[in-house]
């Protein structure tokens, strides 16, 4: 099936040319975007607006844990970490508390960062040179 509007083919071959770690990226970036548009529900009292919105933030955040490689030592943390902050969410949702969002936002913040800081590290070993993502 032909994809006629260039945006959604670019999008479409930017997540089937991805590697795994940029997919990675692109999950903690949905994760941001979603958690804003809830607390953009939050503020404008649109319920359906936050409800949506966490729960696809949530749907990110259990893909997340279902890929962790438990052979990892890391891995355990990073699986109860995503469960608290799944758990923060049932809660923001609960009580429309913009505050409990802004801390799963943070928590977000830092793993994307630092899985950006180890893509960035991985091609440097790989290709020898600093890459920008």
């Amino acid at each position: 099936m032909a994809v006629n509007n260039p945006y959604k083919a670019y999008q479409q071959n930017s997540v089937t040319q991805s590697t795994p770690g940029e997919l990675t990226l692109m999950l903690y970036n949905g994760c941001l975007k979603f958690l804003n548009q809830a607390k953009k529900g939050i503020e404008t009292n649109n319920i359906e607006l936050k409800n949506t919105n966490i729960q696809k933030a949530q749907n990110i955040l259990r893909e997340l844990m279902v890929t962790l490689d438990m052979s990892q030592s890391v891995s355990e943390s990073m699986a109860s970490l995503y469960d608290y902050m799944i758990t923060q969410l049932i809660e923001a949702n609960i009580k429309n508390d913009a505050v409990i969002l802004d801390e799963v936002y943070g928590l977000t913040i830092e793993f994307r960062d630092t899985w950006k800081q180890v893509i960035q590290t991985n091609r440097q070993k790989q290709y020898g040179a600093p890459g920008e993502i």
